[in-house]
């Protein structure tokens, strides 16, 4: 072994919180439920969750979560999917940050988010075709950044703090909002109301750090 290999340095990552952890797979689920229908998989993993352990509005919402992905079909929120968010003209709830914000095409979110995923050492997935401001592309964002992976530990709390509220804070809330309200919605109106609670007590509890 050479005296180069012998000292090359090792990346140690620490284990996540379980709140973390927790954390991490609430930002996965959601982005996963908004970038594309559930499968069978995915509705099946959902049926068999167990309850959140806290009481309150998220574990409310988390167990009508459950319970609908037990009686739901995947073609039907595959039907539902298409219905509620294909066409950037035509869908029938804007799945994309920058219409929340009325953004100008001059000041449009797009910029400051790309710029902010290089400055954290992210990019877009290669195979990716939805734009940055995609909900479903920041709520990725922020499970790496939450929990880590591909070789990179979790960020600071600073960092994702400054993410969240920069960019999926003004937008999600209302997002969420408009898609529970939206008479086509079904099993999506439980997704809206998770997200919704997720996203408030997420606001809340970097109001506090």
């Amino acid at each position: 072994m050479s005296a180069q290999a012998a000292v090359a340095p090792v990346a140690i990552h620490r284990v996540l919180p379980a709140e973390e952890a927790a954390r991490g797979h609430f930002y996965a689920l959601l982005a996963r439920l908004l970038i594309a229908p559930p499968d069978g998989a995915v509705l099946n993993a959902l049926a068999c969750a167990e309850p959140l352990a806290a009481p309150g509005e998220l574990a409310d919402a988390w167990q009508a979560l459950v319970d609908a992905s037990s009686v739901m079909d995947a073609d039907a929120a595959a039907e539902e999917h298409e219905a509620l968010f294909a066409g950037m003209g035509k869908a029938r709830v804007s799945i994309y940050a920058g219409y929340y914000s009325g953004a100008t095409a001059v000041e449009h979110p797009r910029v400051r988010i790309r710029a902010d995923l290089v400055a954290l050492g992210l990019a877009p997935r290669s195979e990716s075709t939805e734009p940055e401001d995609h909900l479903g592309a920041l709520f990725e964002a922020m499970r790496v950044l939450v929990a880590g992976g591909a070789g990179r530990s979790a960020a600071t709390l600073a960092e994702q703090r400054r993410f969240f509220e920069a960019h999926v804070e003004p937008a999600a809330g209302r997002f969420f909002a408009a898609l529970a309200a939206v008479p086509e919605a079904n099993y999506y109106r439980r997704i809206a109301d998770f997200g919704a609670a997720f996203v408030a007590l997420e606001s809340r509890s970097f109001a506090l750090d």
